[in-house]
């Protein structure tokens, strides 16, 4: 005898940040909620971020802080549930917390913390788990049906919270992308984000025997600019203001950085102008002394300061407020922290983050074309996306 499926209200496809954070105010809401999630355990990407302790907000997050094709859609979920209200969270739950950067907060003892509060929050709410469960098809008449590995299932609402293509290693896959296709919405191209720029092969022999190397810098591309520390490795240039500026850029642009971003240098190479060391020991006074060595080498400035006239210190000074590179590419997927592109968001509600064309069929978190910056921005809009979804669902 075949047996019915299984019915819910809601299915949530993932269980991420942003699908524990929908299961749980579903599950509040009285929803009966089922998580399927392809990984032996939820919020595997949770605990991996921030090296573990999990860069969990920004204090200061906003539609300016994130990428996306339609920049407006991310303002009703982010001002419907802001830092302050998942800070409230962990306070009524004893999680403790610091301030590690301005506006960036991280879990004290790890991001497990927060994983364990939100699957206890969705299990004390009637939430349902279904782990190790592959997605293989999904059909839509009155309500959605859902082929797995585990069974056939069904609910009038479906949420789509599978996450981006980053960190492959760990299951990311572009199954949210290709349910959206598949109901006929747009995905814009998904591509890495907060991600290593690799050297050109030329600038690769040159800096990456430097690898480890680290110093601040303000990167730019076109009119977007990042001040923070730049990192140097065997293929790539990284570092937060690299990882930053990477969203920003593409393949073919010019990445641009100014090497002493606290102000002109031309003063401090005019006072030295008289001196007999070379620019590379006056380079050292505020950049790594062996990169300023090599960086002046490359620049063939390989002579005394006294022996430059003003307009080549004019010169110089310039090459310093913007050496320009041309990556080769990016570290691809397997080391960006997040995925640029997505799920078009022109399709869907901005409060409920439903499909207007397609009632019952909702999407959130990374899947989405919206990007956050580097500093607890993503995680963000996980939560605030996840909670709209699962405030209608």
């Amino acid at each position: 005898m075949q047996t019915s499926p299984a019915r819910h209200d809601v299915i949530i496809l993932g269980g991420g940040a942003s699908g524990l954070m929908c299961a749980r105010e579903a599950g509040l809401r009285g929803r009966r909620t089922l998580v399927l999630d392809h990984n032996p355990q939820v919020g595997k990407k949770i605990a991996i971020s921030g090296g573990g302790r999990c860069n969990f907000t920004h204090a200061g997050a906003s539609a300016e802080n994130y990428l996306s094709s339609n920049p407006d859609f991310c303002r009703s979920a982010l001002s419907r549930f802001t830092p302050g209200d998942f800070l409230a969270l962990l306070d009524q739950r004893g999680i403790g917390y610091h301030e590690k950067q301005p506006g960036q907060f991280f879990c004290n003892t790890g991001a497990r913390d927060i994983v364990d509060f939100l699957h206890q929050d969705c299990l004390a709410a009637g939430v349902s788990f279904l782990l190790n469960c592959k997605c293989l098809e999904i059909r839509r008449n009155t309500v959605f049906t859902i082929e797995t590995n585990r069974g056939v299932l069904c609910a009038p609402s479906l949420v789509v919270a599978t996450g981006g293509l980053s960190h492959p290693k760990i299951g990311a896959t572009d199954l949210g992308h290709r349910i959206a296709l598949q109901f006929g919405l747009k995905v814009l191209a998904p591509q890495p984000a907060l991600v290593p720029l690799r050297w050109a092969k030329e600038d690769r022999d040159i800096f990456g025997a430097l690898s480890g190397i680290s110093f601040p810098v303000a990167a730019r591309c076109g009119k977007t600019i990042f001040k923070d520390q730049a990192l140097l490795t065997h293929r790539s240039i990284s570092g937060p203001a690299i990882l930053q500026i990477s969203s920003y850029w593409n393949p073919g642009d010019p990445l641009i950085l100014d090497l002493h971003p606290d102000g002109p240098v031309l003063p401090r190479l005019l006072a030295r102008a008289g001196g007999a060391e070379e620019p590379g020991s006056v380079l050292g006074e505020f950049l790594p002394r062996r990169f300023a060595r090599v960086w002046c080498r490359q620049q063939n400035l390989a002579r005394p300061m006294n022996l430059f006239r003003h307009n080549e210190l004019e010169t110089l000074a310039r090459r310093i407020h913007s050496w320009t590179l041309h990556p080769s590419g990016d570290e691809g997927f397997e080391k960006a922290e997040v995925t640029r592109g997505g799920v078009d968001t022109r399709a869907l509600s901005s409060r409920t983050m439903e499909a207007r064309e397609i009632p019952g069929l909702f999407f959130a978190g990374e899947a989405l074309d919206i990007t956050g910056w580097l500093g607890g921005y993503n995680l963000q809009w996980a939560w605030a996306s996840g909670a709209a979804a699962g405030r209608a669902a």
